[in-house]
């Protein structure tokens, strides 16, 4: 079972992405992430934040590419814990 979230899943995908976006991006770390569930949860939260048209994720590395413009990191941020993770920094 997914320990991060509790959603039942038994492993983590090697990879997951959610609305990819243009490769210049910003990156950011998110903490914490251990399964498809746990990405669609981050990339709900940060797809709602004003400005953002896409985001990928890299469930391997924690990686999450924000595109689009308008948004600030503390905007990430706050999407971020409102999906119940922690945003590590950015890259």
């Amino acid at each position: 079972m997914c320990t991060a979230c509790a959603c039942g899943t038994e492993s983590a995908q090697a990879t997951a992405t959610a609305e990819a976006g243009p490769a210049d991006g910003k990156v950011y770390s998110v903490n914490g992430m251990t399964c498809g569930h746990c990405v669609s949860s981050v990339s709900g939260e940060i797809g709602k934040v004003g400005g953002v048209t896409g985001v990928a994720v890299d469930l391997p590395t924690g990686a999450v590419t924000v595109s689009g413009s308008g948004f600030t990191d503390e905007e990430i941020r706050a999407a971020v814990e409102q999906a119940g993770y922690q945003l590590a920094g950015r890259s």
